[in-house]
């Protein structure tokens, strides 16, 4: 199969023709029909993240057909005895879509598996980090961590759903449920975010790059109240505010941002350093926190939510092959929305 591997980090990936992976036990091969490029497979390959799998086939927002399951996976396999809410039978026959996300694996044994947290596991294995990923013809994935996807997507509009979506959504609850929400970073995530947002009937807050004119536009074509360079103040105090940029700087500038009481959500799992700021910023009981990762019941909730407000994603398609371009395209702000890979020439 055509896949493009990482050598190294730091490296461009290099296209090659790999053998074809084999579903072991609970696991299915999928066809890849598309896999979206989100900001974590560039903390991956530019090495942010320590220790990937190498050589690694990047990326984790696969949607796929399934096309063979190893023992387990068919249709009579359950799931591990987890939580009661993971008892479910995985049921996945030949010639169905599913999607897979970033969390590819958990042990189902440790406090935070069995406490509903299965995405603290300290065992976890991640998707296009530890397993090979998407960026390819066909991938292999763990059978009860694929998802069903609804049918009202097309396999472009699904991929970014698989993380912008999923993590942007944890993030969004974990920001309480105050009116007024910042989002800093205007991409894949906080264009379905936003969306999702005012579903619920809040109001959101944009912040792009200084002087990202386009952004802005496609902020308030989104419905944003209010659209403004990361490097401003909102017109009003936030009730929360979300950071999908990775850019410790901004801690601050949101925290700032936010009335007493508000939250500070960090959505990324990369983030440079945070710079030292005044104690009076955080006073007046002000919360910073992390969302990681995510659960399956994260994501059964999200993709349930999605086709009823609906979230519309926007995306770029890239030919397998010009992969490295799109992830170019992702480290320099020039994405509408999400950039997707299309590794079977479909869309």
């Amino acid at each position: 199969m055509r896949a493009m591997i990482l050598d190294a980090p730091g490296r461009p990936l290099r296209e090659a023709e790999i053998d074809r992976p084999e579903p072991g036990p609970g696991q299915v091969l999928l066809r890849v029909r598309a896999c979206a490029v989100c900001r974590t497979d560039l903390h991956v390959i530019d090495g942010d993240l320590p220790g990937p799998k190498l050589p690694l086939v990047p990326g984790h927002e696969i949607v796929g057909t399934v096309i063979e399951a190893g023992p387990e996976a068919g249709p009579t396999v359950g799931r591990e005895a987890t939580p009661a809410a993971d008892q479910e039978a995985v049921r996945w026959s030949t010639g169905q879509r599913v999607g897979v996300p970033w969390l590819g694996w958990t042990c189902g044994l440790c406090a935070d598996c069995r406490g509903g947290r299965e995405n603290l596991c300290d065992r976890a294995r991640f998707t296009g980090y530890q397993i090979d990923g998407g960026y390819a013809q066909y991938a292999v994935a763990e059978a009860r961590y694929c998802f069903a996807l609804p049918e009202a997507y097309e396999d472009r509009h699904a991929a970014p759903l698989l993380c912008a979506g999923l993590i942007g959504f944890r993030a969004l609850r974990a920001a309480g449920a105050g009116e007024r929400v910042g989002l800093y970073g205007f991409g894949s995530a906080a264009h379905i975010v936003a969306q999702v947002a005012r579903h619920q009937g809040r109001r959101v807050f944009a912040f792009t790059r200084p002087g990202d004119d386009a952004g802005r536009r496609f902020a308030m074509d989104l419905g944003a109240a209010w659209a403004g360079g990361s490097d401003e103040a909102p017109p009003e105090p936030l009730d929360a505010a979300i950071l999908f940029a990775p850019v410790g700087a901004l801690v601050p500038a949101a925290l700032r941002a936010v009335r007493k009481g508000g939250t500070v959500v960090c959505a990324g799992i990369h983030m440079s350093d945070l710079p030292s700021f005044p104690y009076a910023l955080l006073w007046g009981e002000r919360v910073v926190r992390s969302v990681a990762n995510l659960t399956r019941r994260d994501g059964e909730e999200f993709l349930r939510l999605a086709p009823r407000v609906p979230v519309r994603t926007e995306v770029e398609v890239y030919p397998l092959a010009r992969a490295n371009e799109a992830l170019q395209a992702l480290r320099d702000g020039r994405v509408r929305g999400a950039a997707v890979l299309a590794p079977s020439g479909e869309t």
